[in-house]
């Protein structure tokens, strides 16, 4: 599996499990700080895994991707939004050698907690999880207008931006990012997109929460595409002791690039 790499390329490694819509440019946040901490910040593309390819065998052969690429080196994951489910259900594939988990912006299990109510992505995952053939011909218009119109496509998914995403979403720099993001989300389709919400949104690997790694969690109070509920309820859940930075303010991307920076401070000292 292909993977793109920020930061130093003899540093220690961490995987980056980018968000739904999103690829693995989206690690090109960690590009600076990486490389001045000394840290390799690889992130795997993921959709590029077949489109039969589901359910614990997908997880699998991410994990057998990061084995190939570290060379059994033990790692560290950061998750963003969608990724931190991926992340979590990978390093259960890989006990003994993720040393910790950072999840930026993350999600809960639906299921859960009244959190879909407090989503901006309520439409899309109702339709995934009720009209699952207009799901498929939402997701493959998403794509098409990727390939064409990625700004659109970016402006869409924004108009609903709360807290400091509003003025994000307004800087040119950031709008770079997410074109260009969008457009490798959606290069061969939207099978990937659809197979990480459709595995987002069935039951959690039982067992999925028992995690020995340290844990440490990063949320907006602002963010309304992951509500902070749900960093409430992983903070709950998870056996050990967890950290958690609240980003005052902070909504969903700002989060991520606020947290950024710390993330690959604590990762180089640890």
């Amino acid at each position: 599996m292909n993977f793109s790499e920020y930061g130093n390329p003899s540093g220690k490694p961490v995987v980056y499990f980018h968000g739904v819509p999103g690829s693995p440019i989206e690690a090109s946040v960690f590009e600076s700080s990486a490389r001045a901490l000394g840290l390799r910040v690889l992130c795997f593309d993921r959709f590029s895994i077949d489109p039969s390819v589901s359910g614990a065998l997908y997880y699998q052969r991410i994990a057998q991707a990061i084995d190939e690429a570290v060379r059994g080196t033990p790692v560290d994951f950061i998750g963003f939004s969608i990724g931190s489910h991926v992340a979590l259900e990978v390093f259960r594939q890989m006990p003994g050698r993720v040393k910790s988990l950072h999840l930026v912006s993350a999600v809960a299990p639906l299921d859960e907690g009244d959190f879909l109510n407090e989503m901006a992505g309520k439409g899309v995952f109702s339709l995934a999880r009720n009209r699952p053939v207009l799901f498929s011909g939402l997701a493959k218009s998403q794509a098409f207008l990727a390939s064409l119109l990625p700004g659109v496509l970016a402006r869409l998914l924004f108009a609903s931006a709360a807290g400091q995403d509003k003025a994000l979403a307004s800087q040119p720099a950031f709008r770079t990012l997410m074109k260009d993001v969008l457009q490798s989300c959606f290069t061969q389709g939207a099978s990937g997109y659809m197979r990480d919400i459709n595995q987002f949104l069935a039951p959690w690997s039982a067992g999925i929460f028992e995690c020995e790694a340290s844990v440490h969690l990063w949320h907006g109070t602002h963010d309304n595409w992951s509500p902070v509920a749900m960093a409430d309820y992983l903070a709950r859940t998870f056996p050990g002791g967890v950290t958690m930075e609240r980003l005052q303010g902070g909504s969903h991307y700002s989060c991520l690039l606020d947290a950024a920076a710390k993330i690959c401070l604590q990762l180089s000292s640890a």
